[in-house]
């Protein structure tokens, strides 16, 4: 059992990586049918991206102290730009959907929730390169 445990020991894995992409597809479908309803981005679309944005930040404070306890990701360099490109996705998501107040609000928020699932799942693979 512990041969399996460093393989899957980075702090970009488990619970926090799910809820990241759990949180974010179920904002994805929420604006989904907002914007198939025509209807702009409301409240419940701008909180569930300021709570999925807590959750990138909680994941990118647990790959900070990985760092600062010594461990290294496979790539890098691709690792930090896709924690940053993480971290900054959210937020653009809600900048953009405030400033087109229509049912392509909505739409953006759909499309950056479901990025969001792909470049957590990168993010994992990038950290696991030299372990694989």
């Amino acid at each position: 059992m512990s041969a399996a445990a460093p393989a899957t020991g980075s702090p970009v894995d488990g619970v926090l990586a799910v809820a990241a992409i759990v949180l974010s597809l179920l904002v994805a479908a929420v604006a989904l049918v907002a914007a198939l309803r025509h209807r702009a981005p409301d409240r419940i679309q701008l909180i569930g991206l300021a709570v999925l944005e807590l959750v990138l930040l909680a994941l990118a404070v647990a790959a900070s102290v990985a760092l600062a306890g010594g461990e290294r990701p496979g790539e890098p360099g691709a690792f930090f730009g896709y924690l940053v490109t993480l971290v900054c996705l959210p937020p653009l998501a809600a900048v953009l959907a405030r400033m087109e107040p229509t049912r392509w609000g909505s739409a953006i928020v759909c499309a950056v929730c479901l990025v969001t699932p792909v470049v957590v799942v990168r993010l994992q693979q990038t950290w696991q390169v030299l372990g694989g």
